[in-house]
């Protein structure tokens, strides 16, 4: 189907998959960020603060991660990282800081596109 894949070399599949654990982990710090100082009530700052990264983090879990529980299609991978990185991005907005927010979408994407063009291309070569 794709003539032209993007295969990385070696230390640069590396690098960007180092970046997207990275921006896993900014993505569920900025929903932590945003948790705890979302509203005046403590009980919510404690509930979306503890609560908002851990739904993030079990949803990758079961879905998006390398070891994920369940083995879905790509589409519903995709999705799962669009709903924890949107939110991230959302999250960054929230706590006053939009252009930290379109920053992190940009390079979300870049970033995503990227390693799902290179993943693809190693397991087809492994295939």
């Amino acid at each position: 189907m794709y003539r032209n894949r993007v295969r990385l070399p070696g230390p640069l599949h590396v690098l960007n998959e180092g970046l997207a654990f990275l921006l896993e982990v900014v993505a569920i710090v900025a929903l932590a960020w945003w948790g705890f100082t979302i509203g005046d009530n403590v009980l919510l700052h404690i509930v979306l603060g503890v609560g908002t990264p851990v739904a993030a983090m079990v949803l990758w879990g079961l879905f998006a991660a390398p070891r994920a529980r369940f083995k879905v299609a790509l589409p519903l991978v995709l999705l799962v990282k669009a709903v924890v990185f949107g939110a991230g991005a959302l999250a960054f907005y929230g706590v006053g800081h939009p252009t930290v927010a379109i920053v992190f979408a940009v390079v979300v994407v870049l970033n995503t596109a990227l390693a799902t063009l290179d993943r693809e291309a190693h397991f087809r070569a492994t295939a």
